[in-house]
């Protein structure tokens, strides 16, 4: 996995540019519908991404909101 992280990460890249260039060459207009399907696609992954990430800033919040009042209620006790 150490290999095989970084090599997709590099090539997968490559292979859709690839793609998108043979999409031209094939089909021509065409392209600009697939272009926009993985922009799309695209847009999709990050705003869950954003979603997720946000969800669990606000929970790791929440913990330390809940811990600092039960460690403000030990210590009054």
């Amino acid at each position: 996995m150490r290999i095989a992280k970084p090599l997709l990460l590099v090539t997968t890249p490559i292979g859709v540019i690839g793609a998108i260039y043979e999409a031209y060459r094939q089909a021509g207009g065409l392209v600009i519908l697939m272009v926009a399907l993985m922009s799309l696609i695209g847009v999709a992954f990050g705003t869950l991404i954003y979603t997720i990430r946000r969800e669990a800033a606000e929970e790791k919040q929440r913990l330390a909101a809940k811990q600092a009042i039960s460690a403000n209620a030990s210590e009054q006790a």
